[in-house]
């Protein structure tokens, strides 16, 4: 990861704009599955460390 701006930045957030102006509820949905997914990691992790 770097702090540098890339040029495709603008983009991307371009698009999660639209995104967010057409459905109300993208941004909970986005937030569900990150937690759905960091609470998977978790679980690997901890199955990891006790083996």
């Amino acid at each position: 990861m770097t702090a540098e701006p890339r040029d495709d930045h603008a983009a991307y957030l371009a698009e999660w704009l639209v995104v967010l102006k057409s459905d109300k509820r993208a941004l909970l949905t986005a937030a569900s599955q990150a937690q759905r997914a960091a609470d998977f990691l978790h679980e690997l992790q901890k199955a990891a460390m006790a083996d």
